[in-house]
């Protein structure tokens, strides 16, 4: 399968952010996260998943508890992976509000690694996305999410690596009417992030970086601090 150029795509994302209406929130968010992957011994299977405590303030007004699992497959000789998976998010109001609402969601994602020159590496991440939303009827998403991760000084990711992490995520959804007389946009939101990171060992990564989320009406900034950890 021949890709887009990679720089190419990247920028575009990058650049898109910029064109839509922002409306800044008094305070930062703060997302804490945990990612985790593994393959069963000697098999093309494996299990992949991962929590996250996302705020509306740096800590304690609950924006969403999300937990997320699902089951990989990596065919011979690609290093594309597939999964199938599950998710359920707990949402909370912005301020003083204890109310919250809830979401399933069953997910299938293609992760296409790619290594640009000695020290770019990218990740495709295309995801499409089957949602029970609480109080709405039954909605589709379609993600496509770029990564891209630099080591600063040494060649690879490995351990000891520091490195720059980027990625741009853009989300579109697939119904527009979506009950009770609502409607959304085509357009859902667009994420951007940059973080420093480093490889506390070879398959254990630390994050903290700050992200930019926008959608048709507001423009929020979240500090981000997350784990990645392969077993």
């Amino acid at each position: 399968m021949k890709l887009l150029h990679p720089i190419t795509i990247f920028l575009f994302l990058f650049l898109s952010t910029s064109t839509f209406a922002q409306v800044n929130e008094e305070k930062t968010g703060g997302w804490y996260m945990y990612f985790w992957n593994t393959t069963f011994s000697e098999s093309n299977w494996g299990l992949q998943g991962d929590v996250q405590y996302r705020n509306w303030n740096l800590m304690g007004d609950l924006e969403q508890l999300l937990l997320r699992g699902g089951l990989t497959y990596r065919p011979n000789n690609t290093a594309v992976k597939f999964t199938l998976g599950y998710g359920h998010i707990t949402s909370g109001a912005y301020g003083d509000s204890n109310d919250t609402s809830s979401e399933s969601r069953i997910y299938q994602e293609a992760l296409l690694p790619q290594k640009v020159g000695s020290r770019f590496f990218l990740t495709h991440r295309f995801r499409y996305e089957q949602r029970w939303v609480e109080d709405q009827d039954i909605r589709t998403r379609i993600r496509y999410n770029i990564f891209l991760n630099i080591p600063l000084n040494q060649p690879d990711l490995g351990k000891n690596s520091v490195y720059l992490a980027l990625y741009n995520e853009l989300f579109i959804n697939g119904e527009r009417e979506i009950g009770n007389n609502n409607r959304v946009e085509f357009f859902d939101r667009n994420r951007f992030y940059s973080a420093l990171g480093y490889s506390i060992s070879d398959n254990m990564r630390v994050q903290a970086g700050y992200m930019e989320q926008t959608t048709n009406t507001l423009s929020k900034g979240q500090i981000q601090v997350s784990l990645h950890h392969t077993f």
